[in-house]
């Protein structure tokens, strides 16, 4: 029982610095737009690449 000494602290002192962060994540803008980032990444931006052509003679 006397880790507990240690590990309750511990275990409030690592709750309060997620609390901080996320936060800090809320007043620095990381949750603003959340459905640009879902878009970028299905986004067709790059134009489609030719096949390489085949040279005569080769098989």
């Amino acid at each position: 029982m006397e880790v507990l000494v240690y590990l309750v602290p511990l275990a409030l002192g690592l709750g309060a610095l997620g609390l901080a962060g996320f936060l800090w994540s809320l007043k620095s803008g990381q949750y603003d737009d959340l459905d640009g980032a879902a878009w970028r990444a299905i986004a067709d931006d790059d134009p489609p690449q030719a096949a390489p052509k085949k040279k005569l003679g080769s098989p």
